[in-house]
């Protein structure tokens, strides 16, 4: 292939790949710090990224957390996450206020503090 087809190759897979790119970031979020406490329903910590659905208050959220070696790092495991375990989720939640969507920096159960994103304030 010339060097002008692996640049068109690389310029459609990149573009073909941003919708699912832009997901995983945080343009989707406010920028101020939210709290949720709840009970967790049910928890998959596979790829890309952990979802819990926790029901607090009578609404039900979706708690997006870490890629697996994250929470691994941050001592969150599937066995802390059993349905009926309440947390505190510290994060952001989506800037459409219909949305019960947050994403967590921080997970706290039973006074213990499991930090995903130890480098964000």
């Amino acid at each position: 292939m010339t060097r002008f087809g692996l640049l068109v190759a690389a310029g459609i897979a990149a573009t073909a790949a941003a919708p699912a790119m832009a997901h995983h970031g945080w343009l989707w979020a406010e920028d101020e710090t939210f709290e949720l406490t709840g009970v967790v329903r049910e928890a998959r910590l596979g790829n890309p990224h952990g979802l819990l659905t926790v029901e607090s208050d009578g609404a039900t959220w979706t708690v997006e957390v870490g890629q697996p070696w994250r929470n691994e790092r941050a001592g969150l495991t599937d066995s802390m996450l059993q349905p009926g375990t309440e947390l505190t989720a510290s994060g952001h939640r989506s800037s459409d206020p219909a949305k019960t969507l947050m994403k967590a920096e921080r997970i706290t159960i039973n006074g213990t503090l499991h930090d995903l994103y130890p480098d964000r304030d």
